[in-house]
């Protein structure tokens, strides 16, 4: 079983549930779930139009802002930057926007333009989309590819800890989460890269670009 992170064919069994395996690398220590449980593209959509992002939420916004706040504070006026992974109700993008930053948005369901990949940014943000990828490695390439140098790359996803409690982990339950990373993930990561990596609270990783 080779990881979608690292490409290592070193990982053993992590978990089991009555609806899916999960699987741990044993060099980047990423928790992923096997292509067999993947959704097709037409079910993971279904998923996640069910969500309800409205950018006129006040608490949707409060929630951002754990990613908005330390990331405005390490980027120079007038930066421009792409939300990487808008989904349905674009919000974070509307509030860097409304900070002074020029934002352009990508979405594979939801604002699918890919001229914007074509570019190179300051910043790229990936607010609760990582969980998602079903080739973080080739994804991860392809953000490290747009950023500028000195540019950040903004990340909010929840972060697994140990067995104990990823067994109890509501993260894990929904069928769209199939990359699970931890803080020694985001370290090989940042290794890997080259890159300055900061952790901000429980949930916010920023890595900047040499």
């Amino acid at each position: 079983m080779i990881c979608p992170l690292c490409e290592s064919s070193d990982s053993l069994p992590f978990w089991r549930d009555q609806k899916r395996t999960y699987r741990r690398c044993q060099q980047c220590q990423l928790v992923f779930v096997p292509p067999v449980y993947h959704l097709s593209q037409a079910a993971e959509k279904a998923e996640y139009d069910l969500h309800r992002n409205n950018p006129d939420d006040k608490g949707y916004r409060t929630f951002l802002s754990r990613l908005s706040t330390p990331l405005c504070e390490r980027l120079p006026a007038g930066a421009s930057g792409l939300d990487y992974g808008c989904g349905p109700g674009p919000t974070l993008s509307l509030m860097l926007a409304e900070a002074g930053f020029d934002l352009h948005i990508y979405d594979p369901f939801y604002a699918a333009d890919t001229d914007v990949l074509q570019e190179c940014y300051d910043f790229i943000t990936c607010s609760e989309v990582v969980e998602h990828f079903r080739f973080p490695g080739r994804e991860f390439s392809i953000l490290w590819d747009m950023l500028k140098p000195d540019g950040w790359l903004g990340i909010m996803t929840k972060l697994v800890i140990d067995r104990q409690a990823f067994a109890r982990w509501h993260y894990k339950n929904d069928p769209t989460h199939i990359a699970f990373f931890s803080r020694k993930t985001f370290i090989f990561l940042a290794e890997h890269l080259a890159a300055r990596l900061e952790f901000v609270g429980s949930d916010v990783i920023l890595l900047q670009k040499p």
